[in-house]
């Protein structure tokens, strides 16, 4: 089908540009309206099963895309929304990998809202998936999320032991295998970013910090939204371990200009830091340099 064809096309450039900078409101927009013309194909005259799944499939995956979006602005009303007519979409697609997806970010969208037991069970429900079971790269990716849920909630051996998990089936993966594009992402890099966040949430600043040098050595270059987010974590977990002036150093790098190139999440990291730096060293020249190009940025 042509039609499905394009979708897909559309898809996977949707998927590169969400990786590159993130999702803006018109992407997202563009999502949705992609979503419902998925669906409007089935009406045009009878489609068999296997065209049906594909066309299910494909509205699950715009609509993914677009609850993501959401979730990387933290607007995470419109993200509820999103999420409940993607999951009935991926269970219809009967797509495991598809249904993974959606409790991965389901997982993300009820820890956003600080409702933990409600984050644990949606992670546990991305684990269990048929998928997970076939393929260790999958399982690798439900298990670090897992571990992130985890790790939030203070469960801190739990996190521990899940994020080593995914890293035995990360080596257990094969990366040449043909995979949804939505996994593009997953790559050892991603991994170490991954496990970077669990640390710092344990309070392993130490291990943090390597984890995300491993990360940004690793991360591709057009990755540049992660890139950004990945390099005020590592900012994060070097204040915390009292070395504020290379901290500032490091966040420096990455404070943008324009605030609106920056997404919901990497804000509220740039804000928290902020915060935590002016407590830990007021006073300092560096500090002074950071309050400058902070305000000047407009991001506060």
């Amino acid at each position: 089908m042509v039609d499905a064809n394009r979708l897909e096309e559309n898809f996977a450039r949707l998927v590169a540009a969400d990786a590159a900078t993130g999702l803006t409101v018109g992407l997202e927009t563009r999502a949705v309206a992609h979503a419902q013309h998925a669906l409007d194909l089935m009406a045009i005259g009878h489609a068999s099963e296997r065209v049906r799944r594909r066309l299910y499939f494909l509205a699950a995956a715009f609509m993914g895309t677009a609850l993501w979006a959401a979730l990387d602005r933290m607007e995470t009303a419109r993200a509820g929304r999103h999420l409940d007519r993607g999951l009935r979409l991926a269970r219809l697609s009967g797509d495991a990998g598809m249904e993974m997806r959606m409790w991965g970010h389901a997982a993300l969208l009820h820890l956003q809202q600080r409702q933990f037991p409600d984050a644990l069970a949606a992670a546990q429900m991305g684990r269990e998936t048929q998928v997970c079971r076939r393929d260790p790269l999958f399982r690798s990716l439900a298990a670090a999320r897992l571990a992130g849920v985890q790790s939030g909630a203070g469960e801190r051996a739990a996190a521990v032991r899940t994020l080593g998990q995914a890293e035995v089936a990360y080596e257990r993966a094969t990366p040449e295998q043909l995979r949804p594009a939505y996994m593009d992402f997953y790559d050892r890099a991603e991994f170490e970013g991954l496990a970077g966040l669990v640390m710092m949430r344990l309070g392993r600043n130490e291990e943090s910090e390597a984890h995300l040098h491993r990360a940004l050595s690793g991360l591709r270059p057009d990755y540049h939204r992660n890139r950004v987010y990945y390099t005020v974590l590592l900012a994060t977990t070097q204040l915390r371990q009292g070395d504020a002036d290379a901290a500032c150093a490091t966040a420096l790098t990455k404070l943008p200009d324009d605030p609106d190139s920056l997404s919901g999440r990497t804000k509220a990291l740039f804000a928290r830091f902020d915060q935590d730096l002016t407590t830990e060293a007021a006073g300092a020249h560096f500090v002074t340099e950071w309050a400058d190009r902070y305000s000047r940025g407009g991001i506060a």
